[in-house]
Order: C-alpha cells, then structure tokens, then sequence
C-alpha cells in the first residue's frame, strides 16, 4: 500500500468509527460497521457495509427510513474528511449478523469474499 493510500486507508476508518458510534446510540440493532476498498479505483470501489443482529432489526430500520439516516451519516462524515461518495445506494449496504450465521456459519470472511 502507497503512503498515500493508507492516509486515505485512516480518513476513512477515522469518518466510519464516528459513523459507528453515533449510529450505535440512534439506531436499534446497528452492530458495527466496515469497509472496502481498491486504491486503484478509489473512491469508485469504495464499498461500505452496515452490519446488524437480526434480520428483523435491519427491516425495522429499512421501514423506518433509518437506512438514509445512516447513508446520510456516511456521506456527511466522509465528505468532511475529503471523501467523496458519487453511488450511495451502490457503495452503502445493509447486512445481519442473522443472515451471515444462516448462510456462512457467521464466518464473515467467507460472505464478504
């Protein structure tokens, strides 16, 4: 990784943690969040996922707009480090603890692969 790449590798992982904790306080069910990223087509590559308990909580969040709150959160907090986000409904998901157990053994390795 270039030295400028991992600057870029920091303002991310420092926007999405803010992200994180903001969303652990205001939205029900949110766990945690990550992402990925190709520095060769960045920020096109940029792909961030927000992972929840259950699959019911994540339907909760998708009924009650929460989803756009969190998209919004995520541009807002990248947008302030110099990250522009051109797709968010392509570059932001949604995803459950739930389903990862059901489909992969919980091993998230092997879904986000």
């Amino acid at each position: 990784m270039k030295k400028s790449d991992k600057k870029i590798e920091n303002s991310i992982r420092e926007a999405l943690t803010a992200v994180c904790e903001l969303a652990l306080e205001d939205v029900a069910g949110f766990n945690w969040i990550t992402h990925f990223v190709n520095y060769n087509d960045f920020p096109d590559s940029l792909s961030i996922v927000c992972v929840f308990a259950s699959n019911d909580e994540l339907a909760s969040v998708v009924s009650t707009h929460q989803n756009d709150y969190l998209r919004t959160l995520i541009r807002e907090k990248l947008a302030a480090a110099g990250i522009p986000i051109a797709n968010m409904r392509h570059q932001v998901s949604f995803d459950t603890q739930e389903a990862c157990d059901n489909q992969h053994d919980g091993k998230w390795h092997l879904r986000f692969s």
